[in-house]
């Protein structure tokens, strides 16, 4: 084979077998290439740890975080962004994914949308990005001239970049502040980078935006305490984390909860403290919203 097939297109010796396999080996055969994914992503985390900095720094700032990609990399990039609101309760701005393509790329491929720096081009400027904004761009070959366009354009402007690829002669790694290469190597079936590699980026697509949310104070100790409660799953969380964190009954959460309209950092001070709603709201004002620092006032 071409010695610069990059690794995510080369045949896996491991699994050459695999369509004359029972079903349960198939399983076995993709779970052991999923098993690797973690290692080569603990090779790593220095630049996540880098890449988390910028975007809570930038957040602090009043910044946005920008996903860019394209395919399953750019779905990626939108299932995590969409999950910031209902989680840590965001402005649904905050952190944005971007699909080359559109909302239509999401169900559908769009025929040439990773190849086009008009697109990129488009959808860069029609977002408003500034120096304090972080781009994010996804690729697994991080070969896309959509990526490096998006990339290219925020080094023009300043703007602070990071590239996620799994590949370590990725053209967009010219063009960001930090490279996040996660090496996941040949895929279960060849080429097919929806496997390995998009595992790869999706966790450590979690690892950014947890990260930089409980940088800039959404968790307290493990509690998601900005959880927004849209739903009965997410009331009974809300309940469960004031009454742990206030040693307090769930009932007694739950009534302060409806009160206030399942406003999780103020019940928990209402009820720890016995401050009114109107206090806890200009306490979490006054210390951006970090309940540890606002613990240090009592």
């Amino acid at each position: 084979m071409n010695s610069d097939v990059i690794n995510t297109e080369k045949v896996n010796p491991d699994t050459e077998n695999i369509d004359i396999s029972s079903s349960l080996e198939i399983a076995k055969m993709i779970n052991n290439e999923d098993l690797k994914i973690a290692k080569e992503i603990s090779k790593n985390l220095g630049n996540i740890a880098k890449s988390i900095d910028i975007i809570s720094e930038n957040f602090i700032k009043g910044g946005k975080l920008y996903y860019f990609g394209a395919g399953t990399s750019g779905r990626l990039g939108v299932l995590d962004a969409s999950e910031c609101p209902p989680t840590y309760n965001t402005p649904n701005d905050m952190v944005q994914g971007i699909i080359a393509g559109g909302d239509r790329a999401l169900r559908f491929a769009v025929e040439g949308a990773e190849d086009s720096f008009e697109l990129a081009q488009n959808d860069f400027n029609n977002h408003n990005i500034n120096q304090n904004d972080t781009v994010v761009c996804i690729s697994a070959s991080g070969n896309a001239n959509y990526v490096i366009e998006i990339l290219r354009l925020a080094k023009e402007k300043n703007i602070k970049t990071i590239a996620l690829t799994c590949n370590t002669k990725a053209k967009m790694s010219e063009f960001a502040d930090v490279v996040i290469c996660i090496e996941t190597g040949a895929e279960a079936l060849t080429g097919s980078t929806r496997m390995k590699a998009g595992s790869a980026q999706k966790m450590v697509l979690n690892m950014l935006t947890t990260g930089s949310m409980v940088k800039i104070g959404k968790v307290y100790k493990n509690f998601m305490v900005d959880v927004k409660p849209t739903n009965i799953k997410l009331k009974d969380r809300a309940q469960r984390i004031v009454a742990s964190i206030a040693d307090c009954s769930e009932q007694t959460a739950q009534t302060v909860l409806k009160d206030n309209g399942y406003l999780v950092k103020e019940a928990i001070l209402q009820i720890k403290y016995g401050c009114s709603l109107e206090e806890a709201q200009r306490l979490l004002f006054k210390h951006n919203g970090v309940l540890r620092k606002v613990f240090k006032e009592f």
